[in-house]
């Protein structure tokens, strides 16, 4: 179904997508069985909902030529030969330990989650403790290849771009705070909605979150009856302010409704919203994009980074959101002469299938083919084309970005497009996501953005000339 006979035009025949085979398996398991003790998610009655199960995998290393496989001899690497990218692992409960080989889909013991190019997960614990004690994640640190992105970091500019990233970057750390709040969140939601699941998504999960990133969190109620966002949401201010972790709840009454908080004792926000299913949907896709090519997510944390410093990144005051810039930087990087990026929905549509079942949809991706791009562009040189592109190049009145078709297509007639002064469609649900800029003050003041960056960076080549560079590292290594 997944792997197709022969690779297309771009890709490697042995090589296996932004899902590359682990040194040892890994898994993101959200699991909703019943187990005894204080950590288990009880579920009252006879139903036992399925496993959610993410099998991610770490940054790619540096693209290798098209000949050279990821499988050596035969065999899976080594551990000395894994790669030094690599995931958090969590325990949330325990059963006998499942084949290395072939994990059971419904009864695996082990948890991680997606965490940073510079960490690595251990596999040193041999004991399996009792369900009712709680284990916290185990972490530990193995040196980053140095020459990693150095092959599009050859003039300044680019190796500024790198080590604003690397500063910025989610780290495990970050990811197992945000991890930890879940689970005690899915056990406390529980208690009122028996049914409920509790799901991480967005740039957290996605691969495209840094320190500073907040969490966004879908709340997932199945069955006949329907249920009224706000009055869930209501439901759970009152829950979350009994609640001795959480603090600062907020009902935000948007057309997706969202109940806003903080976890007591840090500064980590979370959004959490009710059947926003797409929001899944759209994290497995962008996760396999971000690791499609290794140029992807530092180009796209300095573009937000550089709207957010110039006021261009926020929807609720009629600009930008960050999601609407990611699809901006996948849809230039789609379209240049020689695309660093396909279209992954348009190639591997029964990966991507919007009514793919929600258990179903961290899997899919993991057996897409790594695409190789023959453009090996700088990151420099993609960031000033990218401004350029937006400032020069892009018809906003006459076009709409689509990266489900890795093209720009006219504009029509119909309500989602016209009259609208951005235009960049949502791959899944196909509507507008850039609606938020319905005013021709904002929307002047966005475009005159990219042409007064493109013209600095342009004549300077120096990333402080458009971005704080050192104020901006200095205040995300002082998060959490």
């Amino acid at each position: 179904m997944f792997p197709r006979s022969a690779a297309p035009r771009g890709r490697s025949a042995h090589s296996h997508g932004p899902y590359p085979p682990p040194a040892v398996p890994r898994y993101y398991d959200y699991s909703h069985q019943r187990a005894a003790g204080v950590n288990s998610f009880h579920v009252p009655g006879p139903e036992m909902l399925p496993v959610y199960e993410w099998k991610p995998t770490p940054p790619m290393p540096r693209i290798p030529p098209p000949h050279t496989s990821t499988m050596i001899n035969g065999r899976k690497r080594s551990r000395d030969e894994s790669s030094p990218y690599v995931l958090k692992r969590q325990r949330l409960e325990s059963s006998s330990r499942p084949p290395i080989q072939t994990p059971p889909i419904l009864h695996l013991p082990d948890q991680e989650v997606a965490g940073s190019s510079r960490s690595a997960f251990t596999r040193n614990d041999r004991s399996y403790h009792s369900p009712h004690s709680y284990l916290p994640p185990q972490v530990s640190v193995i040196p980053e290849d140095p020459n990693t992105l150095q092959v599009y970091a050859k003039d300044k500019l680019s190796g500024q771009m790198v080590e604003l990233f690397e500063a910025c970057e989610q780290q495990t750390s970050d990811l197992v705070k945000k991890e930890m709040c879940r689970t005690r969140l899915q056990q406390d939601v529980q208690g009122v909605y028996a049914v409920a699941r509790l799901y991480l998504t967005g740039s957290s999960m996605n691969g495209l979150g840094c320190r500073s990133s907040d969490a966004d969190l879908c709340l997932v109620l199945k069955g006949n009856k329907r249920h009224d966002p706000i009055q869930v949401l209501s439901v759970l201010q009152r829950l979350f302010k009994s609640l001795s972790y959480v603090e600062r709840t907020q009902l935000i009454r948007a057309k997706v409704p969202i109940l806003r908080f903080r976890e007591k004792g840090s500064d980590l926000e979370f959004d959490l919203n009710v059947n926003n299913t797409v929001g899944i949907r759209n994290t497995f896709l962008l996760r396999s994009y971000a690791y499609a090519d290794l140029r992807i997510r530092p180009i796209i944390l300095v573009v937000k980074k550089w709207a957010h410093h110039n006021q261009i990144n926020d929807a609720s005051k009629g600009t930008l959101s960050s999601y609407t810039l990611v699809l901006m930087v996948l849809h230039y990087l789609q379209t240049r002469d020689e695309p660093i990026l396909p279209s992954l929905q348009r190639d591997y549509p029964e990966c991507f299938n919007p009514l793919l079942e929600i258990n179903a949809i961290p899997e899919a991706p993991k057996h897409i083919p790594r695409y190789i791009s023959r453009n090996q562009s700088s990151l420099g040189d993609l960031l000033l084309g990218f401004l350029k592109y937006y400032a020069t190049d892009f018809r906003w009145d006459k076009q709409v970005i689509s990266v489900r078709e890795a093209r720009a297509f006219p504009k029509n007639h119909s309500k989602e497009w016209r009259n609208k002064f951005m235009c960049v469609e949502e791959p899944f649900e196909r509507n507008n996501v850039a609606r938020a800029v319905h005013e021709r003050v904002k929307f002047d003041a966005i475009k005159a953005q990219f042409v007064e960056s493109w013209r600095i960076l342009q004549k300077r080549k120096d990333l402080n000339s458009i971005l704080p560079v050192r104020a901006i590292i200095n205040k995300e290594s002082s998060r959490r």
